[in-house]
């Protein structure tokens, strides 16, 4: 039986990369019977039903999903912040690298903008990023005006399939367009009034670009945690993480409990004091959210 993966969905037919060829396929009514849906990066098994048409039999176990945007098989996810217009925020890239963590996805982190930023902007700024730097996350800057986007990132997309996520506005699109002139995504300027980008991607779909696939991925501008328990939100900071077993109660959240390893280095300024806020803020927005049936 045929086997390939499926890198674009659109309008219902889902589109095959196989032995070169872009075959279009449906989904057997089956996985509806099942609740199942195919999702681009899945591998699948499927049937010709003529020249470059098929029905999509079976999908392997995935490795990762993504609900928004619906896509798995995901290695790497590279997170595009800007520094200036708009303004860096840690919340938001907090947000971003717990929802990749809690998928076992690992986050790059791009930089853009950086020469937008006075002397002083730039330090203060520094001082947070080397802390990301110091537990374990890969910093970058990028400049989307120059014609060596490619060489800069292309090192860490060959052989593996990146998400590029990002707020409206940071620069995304114009960097996947940097990177493959071809794709020509819509790109909008900044609306000035709502201080964002308006989102404009409207389909996610698998570009190869050298020995790897890039993927564009509307969806990410609106983060929730509905996909992510309460359990699980300690683990999705890496330096909360590293402490847990030095915390005295197994299961310890961080939060009131006594003798807590976490609350001791934020106190002693070793865990960054914004980020240790930001987690609070996520505990709330887990607990107040509605429940799933």
């Amino acid at each position: 039986m045929p086997k390939g993966r499926i890198i674009k969905a659109l309008s219902g037919f889902y589109y095959i990369i196989y032995d070169g060829q872009l075959i279009q396929c449906r989904g057997r009514g089956v996985f509806r019977q099942r609740k199942v849906s195919p999702l681009v990066g899945d591998f699948v098994e499927f049937e010709f039903s003529g020249e470059n048409e098929g029905y999509i039999l079976s999908i392997d176990e995935r490795m990762n999903e993504l609900v928004r945007p619906p896509i798995a098989n995901v290695d790497q996810a590279i997170i595009i912040a800007s520094l200036k217009e708009p303004d860096l925020s840690l919340n938001l890239l907090d947000k971003f690298l717990v929802m990749v963590e809690a998928k076992s996805i690992r986050p790059l982190l791009f930089f853009t903008k950086k020469d937008l930023l006075n002397e002083d902007e730039l330090e203060q700024l520094q001082q947070k990023l080397n802390y990301y730097r110091d537990i374990g996350y890969s910093i970058r800057f990028l400049s989307t005006k120059t014609d060596d986007v490619e060489k800069q990132i292309s090192t860490f997309v060959d052989g593996k399939v990146s998400v590029f996520a990002g707020q409206s506005g940071v620069g995304k699109s114009s960097l996947l367009n940097a990177l493959i002139p071809d794709l020509e995504l819509e790109t909008n300027q900044i609306s000035e009034s709502l201080g964002r980008g308006k989102h404009t991607t409207r389909h996610v779909e698998l570009i190869p670009f050298n020995d790897g696939l890039i993927a564009d991925t509307p969806g990410f501008s609106a983060l929730d945690f509905a996909e992510i328990d309460l359990d699980i939100l300690p683990d999705c900071f890496p330096e909360f993480a590293e402490r847990k077993s030095d915390c005295k109660f197994r299961g310890c959240m961080h939060l009131k409990e006594p003798k807590c390893a976490v609350k001791e280095a934020v106190a002693n300024q070793d865990i960054l004091e914004e980020r240790y806020n930001n987690y609070l803020q996520f505990v709330e927005e887990i607990k107040q959210r509605k429940p799933r049936y």
